[in-house]
């Protein structure tokens, strides 16, 4: 990861990409650093991943609420003020969002497993 001077992030001058899910869609607003990405993501209501993640992150819930649901059939519940943090290739996850979420997700190398 490279060093990164301070600056600040208009994320209103950021553009929104659209992600289609299984069901709903998800919209980011990205900024990419190297090896460091930084995103607003927000899940439609009724949003449901069309994936199995492995990759590492910092998740911290801004607005509403959604269930992180892991391969062993485990599920939490993320809502407004509340994060969670995983490393890559610790658990295989995917979102769903009832009512709908909105997202600061963070992630890159210093989260990678250390093998």
């Amino acid at each position: 990861m490279s060093n990164i001077p301070f600056q600040t992030i208009n994320w209103a001058t950021i553009e929104k990409t659209e992600h289609k899910g299984d069901s709903g869609k998800a919209f980011w607003q990205t900024k990419q650093f190297e090896g460091l990405r930084v995103r607003i993501v927000e899940y439609s209501a009724g949003y449901l991943a069309d994936h199995w993640c492995e990759k590492g992150h910092v998740v911290h819930c801004l607005e509403g609420d959604f269930i992180t649901e892991l391969s062993t059939g485990e599920k939490t519940k993320l809502s407004k003020n509340e994060t969670y943090v995983v490393s890559d290739e610790l658990s295989s996850h995917r979102s769903f969002s009832e009512n709908g979420v909105k997202l600061l997700i963070v992630d890159g190398d210093f989260l990678k497993l250390d093998k």
